[in-house]
């Protein structure tokens, strides 16, 4: 393994190294662990259901405190929201090198109350420190979980022979957002003024708790993932794992936007390729694509159909400049080099 590694490994090695590493098992467990799977989901015992999941959160150099606290509310509120269950409850964990001052702590504590209010999210507990070991303000960990009726859900692995996958906003949402923010002054003359500016004001969209509940009104789609690590191809690779149904893909129909292909080639990464939390992928029921796209078109997301479950291909395909080529999952995000200066 590379020990200079950033970022969480592929799929295939994590699961290498957790293996079966999940405690106890329980009947209660309906969706487990597993590559794709942004959120657990449990059986209750009055016939409900119970989603849940968990992220830390990493500041940008740059960022304002009060958007650390907002990415700290919605990054854990959407891994909840793509099964279709509105995120009622948190905790989250903030940990604080000694020199940071309360104040400053306040204002992050303060901007998390905020969101969560915002969201009809009810924050029942956490914890908050101030250590040597910690270098910036960090959420070690945030957990956000929501209940409703065991048939008012759906399995992010729920994609179904034949579904059109939609992605909202276009790829590297989130790569695209951050980096520039930090690298403002590099970027500056390099791409324009008005790029950089709608790349920072991209900050805003990194979250599909909307994207994905609208989705889910709908009443069709079977399955919904956050294209988090390894942006729109690792979140496609990670749904055709967990529904084991291949993916086409034709990237072709997507004109990326200008501000995010402005970036991708100064900094040369592939934007389909780095971190785009903010990208709603869903599996949609053949011919319901219309209907599911005119309302997140209602309500200011925008939104393509991106390609197809088909398990009549034999592997994953992706179609680019119009040439058709194997979707493998990235090995790496090229978005955690770059962040951390690499």
């Amino acid at each position: 393994m590379n020990k200079n590694r950033i970022g969480k490994l592929s799929p295939d090695k994590m699961e290498n190294l957790i293996g079966n590493s999940f405690g106890k098992c329980s009947n209660d467990v309906i969706v487990g662990p597993g590559a794709g799977l942004d959120a657990a989901v449990l059986k209750l015992s009055d016939g409900r259901v119970m989603a849940i999941a968990e992220d830390p959160i990493f500041p940008a150099p740059g960022l304002p405190l009060e958007t650390f606290g907002w990415f700290t509310v919605h990054i854990g509120a959407s891994d909840v929201a793509v099964t279709g269950i509105k995120p009622q409850f948190m905790t989250y964990t903030l940990l604080l090198p000694p020199s940071f001052s309360e104040e400053d702590t306040k204002t992050i504590i303060k901007s998390i109350s905020k969101t969560a209010e915002e969201l009809g999210i009810t924050i029942v507990g956490g914890h908050t420190g101030w250590y040597g070991a910690v270098t910036v303000p960090t959420v070690g960990g945030v957990s956000v979980w929501g209940f409703a009726d065991s048939d008012k859900w759906i399995s992010p692995g729920g994609a179904r022979d034949g579904d059109s996958i939609l992605m909202t906003k276009g790829p590297s949402i989130e790569a695209s957002a951050l980096l520039a923010i930090l690298k403002q002054a590099k970027l500056k003359g390099r791409i324009s003024d008005e790029n950089i500016k709608n790349l920072i004001g991209r900050s805003n969209e990194i979250t599909v708790v909307k994207d994905a509940l609208l989705a889910f009104e709908t009443g069709e789609v079977n399955a919904m993932h956050d294209a988090t690590e390894g942006g729109v191809i690792g979140g496609l690779w990670e749904m055709y794992r967990s529904s084991g149904i291949p993916v086409f893909a034709d990237f072709d129909r997507v004109d990326i936007p200008d501000d995010i292909y402005s970036i991708s080639k100064e900094l040369n990464f592939n934007p389909w390729e780095a971190i785009s939390e903010g990208t709603l992928l869903a599996a949609v029921k053949p011919g319901k694509e219309k209907k599911v796209m005119e309302l997140l078109k209602a309500n200011g997301i925008e939104s393509w159909i991106l390609g197809r479950f088909d398990s009549s291909i034999k592997k994953n395909t992706v179609r680019q400049r119009k040439l058709d080529t194997e979707l493998i999952c990235p090995e790496e995000d090229p978005f955690w080099k770059l962040f951390f200066g690499e």
